[in-house]
């Protein structure tokens, strides 16, 4: 260049406005590359939460209905004791050592299992409320006595309408169907146990299944699926034993 002295040379101003414009580009690249790879990593993170809470909800259905204790409670002003629990296709009572607070350490809870609508009225979701159990007068306060039943013909308990409070934890959400039913022992050994939807007999179930899908389905993420518990109790309730 003319006028400049052997190791005065510079750049010009078009060079200068190349390499801010160069600059710019490669930040405004990396900045887009940023946002992609931590909006990526947010949607894996929530679809991994999403899993883990539709994996814990099944794990504690499964512990609290495993966990469930054979409970002798006078039922209604007579003091008839009946084996308390209470099982209807959207309604399911019982006491159980499993616990959500304490788990396996806790105190002995009464369950109180139940459907009621979703958000905005679309689908279902299962609900839990606790209650302390403090002995067998606890749990039959629940019960409003006996009535007869017409398809056994003998009577069954009716049990105190379950509802919905502050303290009530959802265990599935965004379902387009929940119920129960429970396995009981045939009327003959050669027969195979049969399903029902409403318990109407002494004693407790073999096992316990609940059914449900989701409102939404996506294959990406962990689906609720039905969930099927056995019922470990070998008890019967015209034998009187020390514990009762």
């Amino acid at each position: 260049m003319r006028g400049v002295k052997a190791g005065q040379a510079g750049v010009t101003l078009i060079e200068v406005l190349i390499a801010i414009t160069l600059l710019s580009l490669l930040s405004a690249g990396m900045m887009v590359a940023m946002r992609i790879g931590l909006s990526a990593f947010a949607k894996t993170d929530s679809r991994l939460m999403d899993n883990r809470r539709v994996a814990g909800a099944q794990r504690l259905v499964e512990q609290e209905l495993e966990g469930m204790i054979p409970v002798a409670a006078p039922c209604g002003r007579a003091g008839i004791k009946i084996g308390f629990f209470q099982g209807e296709p959207q309604t399911m009572r019982l006491v159980s050592t499993f616990s959500l607070q304490g788990a396996w350490r806790g105190q002995p809870q009464i369950l109180e299992l139940f459907v009621i609508p979703g958000e905005n009225g679309r689908g279902v979701r299962l609900v839990v409320n606790e209650i302390t159990y403090t002995g067998p007068l606890a749990a039959g306060q629940l019960c409003l006595g006996l009535t007869p039943d017409s398809q056994t013909g003998g009577t069954v308990p009716r049990f105190v309408p379950v509802q919905p409070g502050p303290r009530s934890f959802v265990l599935a959400d965004k379902l387009a169907y929940c119920h129960f039913s429970f396995l009981s022992p045939a009327p003959q050994p050669i027969f195979p146990p049969l399903w029902k939807e409403n318990w109407s007999q002494a004693g407790w179930p073999l096992a316990v299944r609940i059914d449900m899908a989701p409102l939404d389905p996506d294959p990406s993420r962990l689906q609720p699926i039905s969930v099927v518990a056995p019922i470990y109790i070998h008890r019967s309730l015209e034998t009187l034993y020390a514990d009762y």
